[in-house]
C-alpha cells in the first residue's frame, strides 16, 4: 500500500555509503552484507547513525542497479574497506511511503511513477529508498515502512 505522494524539500544528508553496481538478480544476496558491513565500521569508528539506512540509486534500476548502500552520519567516517564518505545532496523530492514487503516495492514504485506522471512532475533520474521500518525491526512484513524519494529536477 502507498501512502498519498506529496512534494517536500529533502536535506542534505552525510553518509557512509558502499557503492555498488550489480545485476539485478543479486541484489537481494548482496545487500544484507553490505548494510552489515557500513554499520561494522561505523561501530569501529563509534560513529551513531543519524537515521534509518537507505539505498541512493544513481539511476533507475534495470537489468542491474547502480546504487550506494548508506547509512546517515552526522560526523565524519574514515574510509574503511569498501565504506567511504558521501553526501546525499538536498533537494526538492517528490516521496511517499510504502507500507509492505520488498518484493512489493516494484509495484509500488510503478504506483508511484504513475502519479507523478499523472502531476507532469519533472523528476531527475537518481532516486532513493529509505528503509524506515523493515525486518530487523519486526517480523511482520505488512508493518515494513520504505519511503520512496524521487529528486525534481530545478
Amino acid at each position: 500500500m502507498l501512502d498519498t505522494p506529496r512534494i517536500v524539500e529533502s536535506p542534505e544528508l552525510t553518509v557512509a555509503r558502499i557503492s555498488l553496481l550489480i545485476p539485478r538478480e543479486e541484489i537481494r544476496v548482496v545487500m544484507g552484507p553490505a548494510i552489515r558491513e557500513v554499520y561494522g565500521v561505523l561501530a569501529a569508528q563509534g560513529i551513531a547513525p543519524a537515521g534509518p539506512w537507505l539505498t541512493y540509486h544513481r539511476r533507475r534500476p534495470t537489468e542491474s542497479f547502480d546504487l550506494d548502500v548508506c547509512v546517515p552520519i552526522g560526523s565524519p567516517v574514515a574510509e574503511s574497506g569498501r565504506v567511504k564518505p558521501g553526501r546525499i545532496a538536498a533537494a526538492r523530492v517528490a516521496r511517499a511511503i510504502y507500507a509492505g514487503p520488498y518484493e512489493r516495492l516494484p509495484d509500488a514504485w510503478g504506483v508511484f511513477a504513475a502519479w507523478i506522471e499523472t502531476n507532469e512532475l519533472d523528476v531527475r533520474d537518481d532516486l532513493w529508498e529509505c528503509y524506515l521500518v523493515g525486518p530487523e525491526t519486526t517480523d511482520d512484513p505488512s508493518a515494513w515502512r520504505t519511503e520512496l524519494n524521487r529528486p525534481l529536477v530545478d
